[in-house]
């Protein structure tokens, strides 16, 4: 079984190649505000993987203790999607917004697929 940070850990690497290549993609093509829009989604995506990493953790340490209720975060992974969509919005000309909302998205798609391929090989 795989700890939540070694997960955490392999998505780091994987989100950090795949921004290296948005940049790419926003470098050498014509299709700036679209590979801009996925690079920061993206980013946004990454911070919101990270709340919820480190607000699991801190759930689990709480609920093993028997302490009070903890939450794990959605509030502020809602604002920082908000924050991505409103930066994507408000600057149309360098962001496209429907590749920003997709970048928000591929953290959650990478933790499935690495799930799968998990499961996969240990079954």
């Amino acid at each position: 079984m795989q700890t939540l940070q070694q997960i955490h850990n392999r998505q780091k690497k994987v989100l950090f190649f795949l921004l290296a290549l948005f940049v790419l993609g926003w470098l050498l093509t014509d299709l700036k505000p679209i590979f801009a829009g996925l690079f920061i989604g993206s980013l946004f995506g990454l911070y919101n993987f990270w709340i919820l990493v480190r607000r699991m953790e801190r759930f689990d340490r709480i609920f093993t203790e028997g302490k009070k209720r903890a939450s794990l975060g959605t509030t502020m992974r809602f604002a920082s999607g908000v924050a991505a969509a409103a930066v994507a919005i408000s600057l149309p000309e360098h962001f496209n917004l429907v590749s920003s909302v997709i970048g928000l998205m591929i953290p959650y798609i990478l933790l499935l697929a690495g799930g799968i391929i998990f499961r996969a090989k240990n079954h």
